[in-house]
């Protein structure tokens, strides 16, 4: 029984020592479905992106490859995927996310800097069509409404 035990123990550390890891830039179409989360769409967006330049690191993976975030890349990494032979880390973590936020942060201040000339153009449209509030109060009494009780015959 033990040595059973055994055997089926080495046989496990041999199978694990062998695994090999798939690389980004030259895994097949097929490797790279046998990553766990990897499937047809997600491998040909891979194989896709890989086709206008290799990918240089993780950063550059995660911001080319839609569907690929920090969350999936580290499983993918820890499935044996690797990018130029290197496994997911957190200084790459940290990479892509500054490269992430520097994207947000610059489509957010543009998209403040829209909507602050839009809200100046509305103010002014609105200030240049309205009145002041003192040409309304300065202004001619109304004439005064006729009598309810009054007969229309």
């Amino acid at each position: 029984m033990l040595k059973k035990l055994l055997t089926l123990l080495v046989a496990t550390l041999l199978a694990t020592a062998t695994w090999a890891a798939v690389d980004v830039n030259t895994a097949t179409e097929a490797e790279l479905d046998g990553i766990k989360g990897i499937g047809p769409g997600l491998s040909g967006r891979i194989l896709q992106e890989r086709q206008s330049a290799p990918f240089k690191d993780w950063a550059d993976f995660i911001g080319r490859v839609g569907g690929v975030g920090n969350k999936s890349a580290v499983n993918f990494s820890k499935e044996g995927l690797t990018v130029n032979g290197k496994k997911y880390s957190v200084a790459a973590a940290a990479k892509a996310e500054a490269k992430s936020s520097k994207k947000h942060s610059s489509s957010q201040a543009a998209d403040r800097k829209a909507r602050g000339s839009a809200d100046k153009e509305a103010a002014t449209a609105t200030t240049s069509a309205a009145p002041p509030a003192t040409a309304t109060a300065t202004a001619a009494p109304a004439a005064p409404a006729p009598a309810t009780g009054a007969s229309k015959n």
